[in-house]
Formats: C-alpha cells, structure tokens, sequence
C-alpha cells in the first residue's frame, strides 16, 4: 500500500508521485505553447514513470492554455489484481503560475484573485470544481485525489474546501499553497513573534466576535440554527507542504504551531475564534461582501521542508519535494 489515512506509509514515495503529476501540467502547458507534439513531447514520462495515464487536459476559456490535468493510475499488469485501495486511482493536478507571455497575464490575474479572495468567482475556478464533481460522481471520492502547486495548489485547496462542506473529503496535496498575511514567520525572536501573533489574534478575535454577534442580532427572528462551517470542514485533512524561506506559504507553519501554543497557555478559546477568520476577510465582511480567506483550513498534515535553500526560486519551486534528501519536519494538526 502507498498510502494509509495521514500519508505515513511509503510519505516519500506518495509525495514524488504528487508533485511529478502537478510537474507534468507545468510542462503540459509548455509543450503547447511551444508547439512540441508526439514523439517530441517533454511531457509524459512524468506520469508515465509511475504508470498514470493523461485521461483529459483541463483548459481555461479565457486564453485556452493547459491549468490542470486528469491522470488514472494503471499499475504494471503483474499487480493488476491487487488492490488499490491505497493508491491513488485518479490524481487532478493543478499547475502555478507560469511566467511565459502566452499563459502569464491570465495566471497573474487568477494571483490576484486569491489576494482578494475571489477565485471561486472565476471561471478557470468553475472548470475545475466541475471537473472535480463529475469524477467523484463517477467514481467515488474514496479514489479521486487533489494535487496542486503554488495558484495550482490554491485551486486545489479550494475544490477540496467546497467539496468537503458538502461532506465529500477529497485527499489533497498542496505544495507552497498560499498563505496571505503578514510575513511574521520570518521574524527570527521568537519572544517577539508570538508576542506578535497574541496580539494579532486577539484583534482578530474581537472583531471576529462583534462581527458575529451582529450578524446574530440581524438574524434573530430566524429559527434555523446555522451549522459552523469551519468545523465542518474538520474532518477533512488535506496534506500541506510547505518551505520556511518561502513567505507565499511559510504562515502555515507559525498558523498551526500558534494554535497549539495558544491551547497550552489556556487562551485556546481565543485563537480558535481568530483561527477562523482573517482581518481582511473581517473588512470584506464589514463591506457588505461575502468573502472567506482561502488560506484558512482547521486541520492539515504539516510537511515542512527544512532543507536550507539558495533563494526564493529553490524555496517555491515544485521541484524540491521529490527529491530524497529532503530534511521534512511532519506534524498532524486535528481541530476540535
């Protein structure tokens, strides 16, 4: 078996075949725009190594160029009669942004949908979770899995959000998703980072808190008893990999670990509420705008790669996570 619930059987071996999958949408896309077919394509030894095969291109409608992909898992015949259970039997990828002129202003203005947390707004969006339902509804959630880098990896993380309020936990790999907020996980005194985090969370649960009572009393003739979304999503638990010299993704580390610290002080009931909720998803809210922060997730498998890293491009890049020599720090964070 690859892989049991958290991902700790085979972890190597199930996170390469991930990001080698989200590789081949990379390179997918770059074959197109360059015009290399078959026998000249770069792109199918990174399923065809692992014996996935290519089963449809998801592509956007606004500049049709190569976002996502779907593979199916088809094992060497000698152990076609064993189960699969374990294995990933259908894998959607989603590609980062790409800095090449054909895909790079469509990719950047998807970036700045996620900064104002509006890519369930978007149409490459729509294409994606549309993907994502007809294959659970095909065959079943227990086999289809997510896999995303970067603005892929925010995709990902957002199809695996909308399909888990529903009750349906896809399994998910999310390679340097994006985590908008302050960069306080690089400030180097700890005394003073988690001094800053205290105070940062308890303003944020104190509007949190005004802004929900508000929406209490606006609401106070209603009978129905609205359900807490983020607990809901508590049961799915999504695999997170995430690089410390990184910022677009190193806040997850400091936002799983102040969680924690905040339950051992005995102010858990505070960062609960603020782990919820961001100050610019309060603002939006204070606007009139329905807006939930992408990034906010209750539970996650923590993969921290603390391998040191040359500069941003080595710290981002999707090529570090199938390397073997990897220093990976994993932590599992369950809420309750």
């Amino acid at each position: 078996k690859l892989f049991d619930e958290y991902g700790r059987s085979n972890a190597h071996h199930r996170r390469s075949v991930a990001a080698s999958l989200v590789q081949g949408v990379y390179i997918l896309e770059r074959d197109r725009q360059l015009k290399r077919e078959h026998p000249i394509a770069l792109a199918p030894p990174w399923w065809e190594f692992f014996h996935f095969k290519l089963l449809r291109q998801l592509v956007d409608d606004a500049d049709h160029c190569t976002f996502g992909a779907i593979y199916e898992y088809r094992p060497p015949t000698p152990h076609g009669h064993q189960s699969l259970d374990a294995s990933p039997r259908y894998v959607i990828a989603f590609r980062g942004t790409l800095t090449k002129a054909e895909s790079f202003a469509r990719d950047v203005e998807l970036d700045l949908h996620i900064i104002r947390n509006g890519l369930h707004e978007t149409s490459r969006f729509e294409i994606a979770i549309q993907a994502v339902r007809n294959m659970v509804a095909s065959v079943g959630d227990s086999n289809v899995w997510l896999a995303g880098h970067s603005l892929g990896a925010a995709m990902a993380m957002l199809a695996g959000k909308t399909m888990a309020k529903n009750g349906t936990f896809v399994p998910a790999f999310l390679f340097n998703s994006p985590f908008l907020s302050a960069p306080i996980e690089r400030i180097k005194d700890k005394r003073v980072k988690h001094g800053i985090r205290i105070a940062s969370s308890v303003i944020t649960a104190g509007l949190a808190f005004a802004s929900k009572r508000n929406y209490n009393n606006q609401q106070a003739d209603s009978r129905s008893v609205a359900t807490d979304p983020f607990a809901a999503l508590s049961s799915w638990v999504p695999c997170v990999f995430v690089n410390p010299g990184d910022p677009i993704c190193s806040e997850y580390v400091g936002y799983f670990e102040h969680r924690k610290k905040m339950d051992e002080i005995g102010i858990g009931a505070i960062e609960k509420l603020a782990t919820q909720n961001s100050l610019g998803g309060l603002l939006m809210s204070a606007m009139g705008r329905d807006s939930e922060a992408l990034h906010l997730i209750p539970s996650a498998v923590l993969a921290v790669n603390l391998s040191p890293a040359q500069d941003f491009k080595e710290a981002h890049g999707i090529h570090q996570w199938w390397r073997p020599d990897l220093q990976l720090q994993s932590n599992i964070y369950k809420y309750t």
